[in-house]
């Protein structure tokens, strides 16, 4: 394009500007695009000398890419101009149409601005038109889809161009081509920009799912692998608990194969006594410890602790829980609460479990007055309607209900009234004395153990027997008249009597009962002294020689 005085442009040059733009759009890189941008001016537009300023992310703009000269673009490339500066340049000079002409007469204002340029040395100008080395000509480049103007767009950068090959600014033809070409450069700068941040992402997502499946997988051998068991369960929906997966180890410790234990949820497998400790624990960061059913029918008491697996979309869609063997801790605890609460020679409830059970039968409420049919019609008194109340059987035979608490009452004078209530049978041992003084404490020990045995077997399921210390013992039976508990006495005074092996000699001893009742206003030591009490007036009235058999 060496002159604009042609009536039409030349084949070549066209050909030339349309490989240009070809080559703009066909970059590999943004920092590619930039640089065959520049180059197109010096190529196909025919000027000596172009500069690519892009507008950064923070306004300013920095010399992306120069063409023209080395030592200029070794001088300048990468600089940074801000924008308050090239704002001022752009609203200046003489506007050809999108284009900005600065005259050196009015560029020297511009000399000691921040924005980077370059020096070049010639003559002045002969003839009206002719270029001048300080003249200066801009070329905004707005991003696509902004129709003629730097008020329609947004900026992206700016083309500076220097020294057209035929000497002369350029005329109507020539200022068409560049103010289209910097059109067509921002569309393919903005396309390069675009090709940027989609391979960015691309790499980012990349990563992400290599660091996703890394995740994955550490997850997978952490679960799998993990000494202790994990499970995966269901949350929400029809489905809700179910167990989706188990790791070796839970599968090992309830002796159940994984493609069984899909078919469960952790209600199925708790133990009936631990399923409201389960019910109360919460879903997230949840810990419960509870027993679990083995295949074997056999339960292991573990330590369950839950935390939710959450879709970023759903919510929370799994419950993954940890699951401990306690077993060996619960037996130490249990053995040590047992040894707390139970005689160390005997296994009996010692004295202090055996008044801790009279005690929660007790209370020092006043006794109402007797239970009758206003009472099963409306409740007892403080029995609010609504509320659930258990009476017991015969709840007016020997019970006082009041106020949600089953009172223990006793039968009333020496016969039997038909009043059921809670025997406390108060049992000191005739002749074991001279048991330990004759053939040793080991043999008195023995006869302690079996004592405790032939107690134990003749009594009824959930009565109390306990070692109150030394010699006595205590039976706690609930539910019998006078009668029952006189004859209870009987036969286990007949049962104790029976010859005893102990340090390889047949001896015996006797055994004498005192029948007191626990009724509430009661403490449990006078229940007990009451019985006591009682037991010594039942041996003092027995000949001595009747208190042993043999």
């Amino acid at each position: 394009m060496e002159t604009e005085s042609e009536p039409y442009v030349r084949l070549a040059s066209l050909r030339q500007l349309h490989q240009v733009m070809a080559d703009m759009n066909t970059a590999r890189s943004l920092a590619d695009t930039l640089q065959t941008v520049a180059d197109g001016v010096v190529t196909a537009l025919g000027y000596e000398l172009a500069c690519v300023n892009l507008v950064r992310p923070d306004g300013d703009l920095v010399v992306a890419a120069f063409s023209g000269n080395p030592a200029a673009e070794a001088l300048i490339t990468g600089r940074v101009g801000s924008r308050a500066s090239w704002e001022r340049r752009l609203s200046m000079g003489e506007q050809w149409g999108d284009l900005v002409f600065i005259p050196h007469t009015e560029g020297w204002v511009l000399d000691d601005d921040d924005v980077p340029q370059w020096y070049t040395e010639g003559p002045a100008p002969r003839f009206e038109d002719e270029w001048h080395p300080s003249d200066r000509l801009f070329a905004p480049m707005y991003a696509p889809g902004a129709q003629g103007g730097a008020a329609s767009g947004e900026l992206i950068g700016v083309l500076s161009v220097d020294r057209p090959r035929n000497g002369r600014r350029p005329g109507a033809w020539g200022r068409e081509a560049l103010q289209m070409y910097a059109f067509q450069a921002a569309i393919a700068i903005s396309n390069a920009r675009l090709r940027a941040n989609m391979q960015r992402a691309l790499v980012r997502l990349e990563r992400e799912q290599q660091a996703l499946r890394a995740s994955e997988e550490s997850f997978r051998q952490a679960f799998e692998y993990a000494p202790s068991g994990m499970a995966i369960a269901e949350m929400g929906g029809d489905q809700h608990g179910r167990i989706l997966r188990t790791n070796d180890a839970l599968c090992r410790l309830l002796g159940r194969p994984a493609s069984a234990m899909r078919r469960y949820s952790f209600s199925d497998l708790v133990h009936p006594e631990d399923i409201g400790t389960l019910l109360r624990t919460s879903a997230e960061g949840g810990r419960a410890e509870l027993r679990l059913g083995r295949r074997d029918g056999s339960y292991v008491w573990v330590s369950l602790r839950n935390s939710v697996v959450a879709d970023a979309a759903d919510g929370p869609r799994f419950l993954l829980t940890h699951v401990e063997d306690i077993e060996e801790r619960k037996r130490r605890e249990l053995q040590l609460a047992h040894r707390a609460s139970h005689d160390s020679l005997t296994g009996l409830p010692n004295s202090a479990e055996l008044r801790s059970r009279l005690s929660a039968r007790l209370c020092q409420r006043p006794q109402s007055g007797p239970y009758d049919s206003h009472d099963a019609a409306y409740g007892p008194a403080g029995y609010e309607p609504g509320h659930a109340f258990d009476f017991p059987p015969g709840a007016g035979d020997g019970y006082d209900v009041y106020d949600h608490h089953v009172h223990t009452v006793a039968p009333e004078g020496d016969h039997d009234d038909g009043t059921k209530g809670l025997a406390v049978l108060f049992c000191d041992l005739d002749g074991f004395k001279s048991i330990n003084d004759r053939f040793g404490h080991n043999a008195g020990d023995a006869v302690l153990i079996e004592v405790a045995r032939r107690l134990s077997n003749g009594v009824r399921d959930g009565d109390t027997v306990a070692r109150l210390g030394g010699d006595e013992f205590v039976i706690l039976a609930d539910g019998l008249g006078r009668a029952d508990a006189q004859d209870l006495a009987v036969r286990l005074r007949n049962e104790i009597i029976q010859p005893i092996r102990a340090e390889g000699r047949a001896v015996r001893v006797g055994a004498s009962f005192g029948i007191g009742w626990a009724h509430c206003g009661m403490t449990a030591d006078e229940v007990l002294k009451s019985a006591d009490e009682r037991m010594y007036v039942e041996k003092r009235s027995r000949p001595k020689q009747h208190r042993r058999a043999g």
